[in-house]
């Protein structure tokens, strides 16, 4: 008899051990779930250049490469753009482009650039005549 109690005991232990690790990990779901939610997001969009560039709008998740290569993120097949011309990379919440020594420069605003740069919303970075702007949503 006292063997059935012990077991019976063991499976109650082994059910709430089990619900309550359930409860934590559904808890621990959800705060990441929140936490996303409220994080704000950068966008690069095109606003001019080639018809088939206009409009085009990307969501930065990592380093995203502009240039005449085949093999860059936003490819803009122009003789004045080097095969890899700008990269824009996030660090931490802040988003920075980068030229990567290409013949005619990196604009932001009007203004070329010599080192990594610090974005901020509606920004304008200009690669020869396109024009992508920044956004933070």
């Amino acid at each position: 008899m006292i063997d059935v109690v012990l077991l019976i005991g063991r499976l109650l232990f082994v059910a709430l051990l089990y619900l309550f690790l359930f409860a934590i990990m559904k808890t621990g779901i959800g705060l990441v779930r929140g936490q996303r939610k409220k994080e704000k997001t950068w966008n690069l969009s095109v606003e001019r250049g080639p018809k088939e560039l206009r409009g085009v709008s990307i969501v930065v998740r990592g380093p995203i490469i502009v240039g005449r290569s085949p093999s860059a993120d936003i490819v803009i097949g122009a003789g004045y753009v080097s095969a890899r011309h700008a990269r824009f990379s996030l660090m931490g919440q802040n988003l920075f482009v980068e030229d990567l020594n290409s013949t005619n420069g990196t604009y932001v605003n009007n203004q070329r650039i010599n080192g990594p740069t610090a974005l901020r919303s509606n920004d304008v970075v200009s690669v020869g005549d396109v024009s992508i702007r920044v956004r933070r949503n």
